[in-house]
């Protein structure tokens, strides 16, 4: 069984015990999170929109931490004009603990 959650702005497809890198929650190491299904699948059967209004999704979270740094980098050729940043973007790692129906 797996399900579609919501969080963010994106969409991530989860199932019982995995662990998933979403967007920064405001919630403490240990504390349960529960996210919106968009779409609950079990072997034979797809259910999504109405059908999963009532589906909850709950984790605990694993820790709160930042990525892997990206290097930003921007010149305009022929104008010695040079521009470098980093960014590491924050994320939250939480482990799916049940997917109720």
């Amino acid at each position: 069984m797996y399900a579609i959650i919501e969080n963010g702005g994106k969409q991530y497809k989860v199932s019982e015990g995995d662990i998933v890198k979403v967007e920064k929650i405001r919630a403490e190491k240990g504390e349960e999170v529960s996210f919106r299904a968009v779409l609950v699948a079990d072997g034979e059967t797809v259910k999504m929109g109405e059908e999963v209004a009532s589906v909850k999704v709950t984790g605990t979270v694993q820790s709160q931490d930042k990525a892997k740094k990206i290097v930003v980098f921007k010149y305009k050729s022929k104008k010695n004009e040079r521009k470098k940043q980093g960014h590491r973007q924050p994320y939250t790692a939480v482990k799916i603990e049940k997917i109720v129906l």
